[in-house]
Order: C-alpha cells, then structure tokens, then sequence
C-alpha cells in the first residue's frame, strides 16, 4: 500500500471514527472496508455514511498514485452518488477506481458492495489534486 492512501484511509481523524479499513491501493485503484457499527445507522448503514465511505475511498485512490509527492494538497470538487440497495447491518466495502488524472483534475468511480458482492451504491467523483 502506498503512504499517502495509508494515511488518508486509516490514519485521519475522521476515517479512524468511521473505523475504515484500508485494504488495497495500487495507483489506480483503492479497496476500503467500513465495519458496520450501531452507531452508523439502526440496522442500517446511513446514506452518509456510505457517502463518506465512497470520499474516502476515491481520495485514498486518487492519492495512491507514484508521483503524489509530500507537499500534495486536494480536495474533493462533487460526487454523484446513487444508492441500488438498503445495506442492512452489514460491513460495507467500497472499490474506488481512477477514470482519468488530468493535470490537477481527476475523476474516478467507486461501486460499493455488500458481504454477498451486491452493490449498494455506485459514485462518480471528480477531485482537484495539485501534486
């Protein structure tokens, strides 16, 4: 796994609550896990929870590329998401995947399943990167 996906996935205040795993990241591609937890949803996971799963992953993705140096600064511009399928109590892993890096611009996909491999949510991201 490479530094600066580590750091975003696992290390940040933020994706520590949340308890993100941080499974893969190979430059193009990042695959992160949410634990379910009461607290994101009663029997459910929260729709803002998996939207915050779906950021996390596509940035830690758009991170993980060779030429990101120390100094990088980024932020996330929009995302569409579009939930497929109540995810009902259940861990959630979200696959996120760099369409395209431009100069500062990227875009990248991220599917989200379920433990039986089913999508709940599907996401298009578009982020600002200044390497």
């Amino acid at each position: 796994m490479l530094k600066h996906a580590q750091t975003i996935g696992e290390q940040q205040p933020y994706a520590r609550l949340l308890g993100i795993e941080l499974l893969e990241a190979d430059g193009e591609r990042a695959v992160l896990k949410l634990p379910y937890k009461a607290d994101l949803g009663s029997d459910r996971v929260n729709g803002g929870a998996i939207s915050s799963l779906v950021d996390i992953a596509a940035t830690c993705a758009f991170w993980s590329a060779a030429e990101v140096e120390d100094g990088a600064r980024g932020a996330t511009v929009g995302f569409s998401i579009n939930f497929l399928k109540l995810a009902v109590a259940a861990d959630l892993t979200a696959t996120a995947t760099v369409r395209r890096r431009g100069g500062t611009i990227c875009v990248g996909d991220v599917s989200v399943t379920n433990p039986d491999g089913e999508e709940v949510a599907i996401a298009n991201v578009t982020y600002k990167l200044q390497k």
